[in-house]
């Protein structure tokens, strides 16, 4: 029988590196019990402080205060899911240490599905550029020699965890 996964991050801000890796898999925040989230709804800065109706991470905000969850501790935790319910959900979990050491696991982005060549290595330079816009960074691009592997591109998220554009 198999499981179905979640992959869990630590983080330093959980709802930054959260809506980082929203925007890199088009995954979304799920809205807290009882309270109906629009799907598509926006969640940029500007619409949850006109309401939070529309807004997860709003939602969980004004959730949270009526449970009595202190402000301070609002943001220990985040959770993103694949809205067709096929990739895994990521959890982000605060935690007050930094990152010390290289990842032992990471994720490999498919960016470019089905390509080769240097089509594949356009597609995921175009990729690059746009995750680096969402405050990655760009560490190397590799090519092994054939018929080891493709090309693919390491980079880091804001918090510093590994990555790669396969």
């Amino acid at each position: 029988m198999s499981r179905h996964i979640q992959v869990t991050f630590d983080a330093h801000d959980p709802r930054a590196l959260s809506s980082f890796w929203r925007d890199v898999l088009g995954y979304v925040h799920p809205g807290p019990p009882g309270v109906d989230v629009p799907e598509g709804a926006d969640p940029s800065p500007s619409s949850r402080l006109r309401s939070s109706r529309g807004d997860p991470i709003a939602a969980w905000d004004d959730f949270l205060a009526r449970i009595g969850v202190p402000e301070e501790q609002r943001n220990t935790r985040s959770a993103i899911e694949d809205p067709d319910g096929r990739g895994p959900r990521l959890f982000f979990q605060q935690v007050p240490e930094d990152k010390a050491a290289k990842n032992r696991v990471h994720l490999d982005v498919r960016a470019a599905p089905g390509l080769e060549g240097e089509e594949r290595m356009t597609a995921l330079e175009a990729e690059c550029v746009r995750l680096v816009a969402l405050g990655a960074a760009r560490v190397r691009r590799d090519e092994p020699a054939p018929p080891l592997s493709t090309g693919y591109i390491v980079m880091t998220d804001p918090e510093g965890n590994e990555f790669c554009l396969d």
